[in-house]
């Protein structure tokens, strides 16, 4: 890890807040904020007072704005082995016991909005919004989890043409549990939060574990996985992929 703080930790009352904070990139997921993440929810699932995380971006303008996407392009080169593997905090955060709340607090695009449909209860502020542009950049995001939130029609809508849409949309078509004006977000998720937590403990992650069977396909994870590892590195992914990265930043 380098000196930059990339992910701020705080635990209160059973709760513990994950705050995203590479402000500059709109924190963005580079290779060391994905690895952050992971560890920090490795490290909640051994610790038996953790039973709700909370999970958000410092600041008022991003929740995570998908992949760096100058470190997945290779214009910025990584000085710890490989790049990023953007997927890994989102299957962490698929595949953790502990409840997860998402307060999404701005710009969720892409790998962000991934990671957002990978946690259980998404809340948002009214400047929220959205945007998964996979079928831009030559991928499959969000295929095999957002059809659970807002039906097969909508999320085809929404990943074949890779528009932006708002948080009132977003809770109007079922992927948002509510929207709040932005001071509010926080504290509402929090109050949330320990709601969760005050509850049994094995109850709460059984009814997780019921209900994930009951709307995510295994199946359909695994074909999503098996498409982008296809679709990744192609001569058209590539080409797509390095004209959006010009675009968002120029370089």
């Amino acid at each position: 890890m380098s000196g930059e703080a990339v992910l701020l930790e705080q635990k209160e009352e059973h709760v513990l807040v994950l705050t995203m904070n590479r402000p500059e990139r709109h924190h963005a997921l580079n290779r060391e904020l994905s690895g952050s993440l992971s560890d920090a929810i490795a490290r909640a699932e051994a610790d038996e007072e953790v039973r709700v995380i909370v999970l958000t971006g410092a600041g008022l303008k991003a929740f995570c704005a998908g992949a760096d996407m100058l470190e997945v392009s290779g214009v910025e080169k990584t000085s710890g082995g490989d790049r990023i593997n953007a997927f890994d905090p989102i299957g962490k955060l698929s595949d953790t016991p502990i409840p997860v709340i998402a307060a999404i607090n701005g710009y969720c695009y892409g790998g962000g909005a991934r990671l957002a449909v990978a946690c259980d209860i998404l809340l948002a502020s009214n400047n929220a919004t959205f945007r998964l542009p996979g079928a831009e950049y030559g991928l499959v995001v969000a295929a095999a989890s957002l059809p659970r939130l807002v039906g097969s029609s909508k999320a085809k809508e929404l990943i074949f043409s890779a528009r932006k849409f708002t948080a009132d949309e977003a809770e109007r078509w079922g992927m948002l549990s509510a929207v709040y004006p932005q001071p509010e977000l926080m504290d509402k998720a929090m109050e949330l939060a320990h709601e969760i937590a005050a509850n049994s403990v094995a109850a709460v992650r059984a009814s997780k574990q019921v209900i994930d069977a009951a709307t995510l396909s295994e199946a359909a994870t695994r074909l999503e996985a098996e498409a982008n590892k296809d679709l990744r590195g192609s001569p058209e992914q590539r080409d797509r992929f390095r004209e959006a990265t010009r675009k968002v930043t120029g370089r």
